[in-house]
């Protein structure tokens, strides 16, 4: 369950966040949606899959952390184990919010069911001071939520010419792993490197004038982190 509101500083005067890492707070999922503005700096630590919506057929990309439900590896205790932490991950319980015809200026919402949210005590950082000033990290946030609200919207135009180009293709992964058991990897899709690699001049010239051509071979350099993520399971599955 969620309970959306917009945040405000008379209301939520006193809320507290935790920003720390940890299964309590949520952070014990497999993969987290990811934008081709984010490729670059993603594709060091994780691999870069795709997904295609079944009633829309639209493709987003996400950032893979495990590889079962509930399964984050770079999760250790309580501290994220990655250079990199993606923007929709990392402005939890925080979101965008926006009137249907996109008229009025954006607000930022917060879930107050979720489980970083500190309505008394003193655990956690507070939003506002006391004179009802936005505190850093409340401006931190609102960067966070305005850059990945920028990169959402202009990522539509790079999976439109995915699509058009026909670069993506099913994926599947099995994990065999040290202590005998077995984990397969399906429902993504990867970037087809043959299709890419014969894309004519015209084509790959116009990939790069929308800037679709970057994030797309980051795309395909992140597939090196699947060896390591199967690392960093066996690591886990060995106690180590």
């Amino acid at each position: 369950m969620s309970n959306h509101q917009i945040l405000d500083s008379l209301a939520h005067r006193d809320l507290r966040v935790r920003m720390e890492s940890s299964a309590a707070l949520g952070d014990d999922v497999m993969a987290c949606l990811l934008m081709p503005a984010e490729f670059r700096r993603a594709q060091a630590d994780f691999p870069i899959l795709f997904r295609r919506d079944l009633q829309s057929a639209a493709f987003s990309a996400v950032a893979l952390f495990g590889f079962e439900n509930g399964e984050n590896l770079f999760l250790e205790e309580d501290r994220w184990d990655a250079a990199y932490k993606p923007l929709a991950q990392a402005v939890k319980p925080f979101l965008i919010g926006r009137s249907r015809d996109d008229a009025s200026p954006a607000q930022v919402h917060v879930d107050l069911d979720s489980p970083r949210i500190v309505t008394d005590g003193t655990a956690g950082v507070r939003l506002f001071t006391n004179a009802g000033q936005p505190t850093p990290l409340l401006d931190d946030i609102a960067q966070q939520l305005g850059d990945l609200d920028d990169a959402f919207r202009a990522s539509e135009s790079f999976f439109t010419a995915l699509t058009r180009h026909d670069l993506l293709e099913p994926f599947r992964l099995d994990v065999p792993l040290t202590d005998g058991s077995n984990n397969s990897l399906v429902g993504f899709h990867i970037v087809n490197e043959d299709r890419l690699r014969v894309l004519d001049g015209a084509t790959l010239a116009d990939l790069h004038s929308a800037g679709h051509l970057m994030p797309l071979f980051m795309a395909v350099a992140s597939l090196a982190q699947l060896t390591a993520l199967v690392a960093r399971k066996n690591r886990r599955v060995g106690g180590g």
